[in-house]
């Protein structure tokens, strides 16, 4: 378990729920590390803890019977997820590796089920983040069939600072260009060309570890 100060810390849905609440969940959770290139869990197994992201960035994706891989989307620090899959109980849909060394909490199916049953501010939240959730992977789905690699690029760093999903108030993410392309789906040279005709556009600028978001409104309309 942990303590209540650290899962306000960690989980920012936690602010609207009340003592007794915060009670069941911060027992209900623990900590683990993962580095950087590991699986989480595979697709179909049997991982049932719904997971918020410490510190890192983890990439849903999937990988074909040929091997090839496809990435979902990108999730960093501050993000909860797999509450689609808890509350149906069934087996994980897709992969879930570490793109870097990275730092999980990890809230036992029998905690998030109390929650979902007792109280009004999570359920709140849950209906927040399962619509936005949405709206990302119906995004994902013109990503992939209708926009260029530059606008693919753009728009999935715009989603890694959407306020639903990460109400945090910060513009830089420390993230390579490789870790680019790899949630957005193209090479890390592609990635690359594309990170400098943003740069050159005003929307970002490039760091030596990582970017800071200049326009975030103009990087989630690119190319529109």
């Amino acid at each position: 378990m942990i303590s209540a100060n650290r899962l306000r810390s960690i989980a920012f849905w936690s602010h609207d729920l009340n003592e007794r609440e915060i009670e069941q969940a911060r027992r209900g959770i623990v900590e683990k590390a993962y580095p950087k290139g590991a699986f989480i869990c595979h697709r179909g197994d049997n991982f049932e803890a719904w997971t918020g992201i410490v510190s890192g960035l983890v990439r849903f994706c999937m990988t074909s019977a040929s091997g090839k891989t496809a990435t979902l989307a990108g999730l960093r620090t501050g993000s909860w997820f797999g509450e689609g899959t808890v509350l149906k109980n069934e087996l994980r849909q897709y992969d879930l590796v570490a793109v870097r060394d990275s730092q999980l909490a990890l809230m036992n199916r029998a905690t998030f089920m109390w929650l979902f049953e007792n109280s009004v501010g999570f359920n709140r939240f849950l209906v927040r983040q399962l619509n936005e959730r949405l709206g990302q992977f119906i995004a994902l789905l013109e990503y992939d069939r209708t926009l260029d690699a530059t606008t693919r690029v753009a728009r999935s760093i715009a989603w890694l600072f959407n306020p639903v999903l990460y109400p945090v108030a910060e513009t830089q993410i420390e993230v390579s260009q490789e870790e680019i392309g790899l949630l957005s789906g193209v090479s890390r040279q592609v990635a690359n060309s594309s990170l400098k005709a943003l740069e050159a556009k005003g929307l970002v600028r490039l760091e030596h570890n990582g970017l800071t978001v200049l326009n975030l409104d103009r990087l989630r309309n690119f190319g529109e």
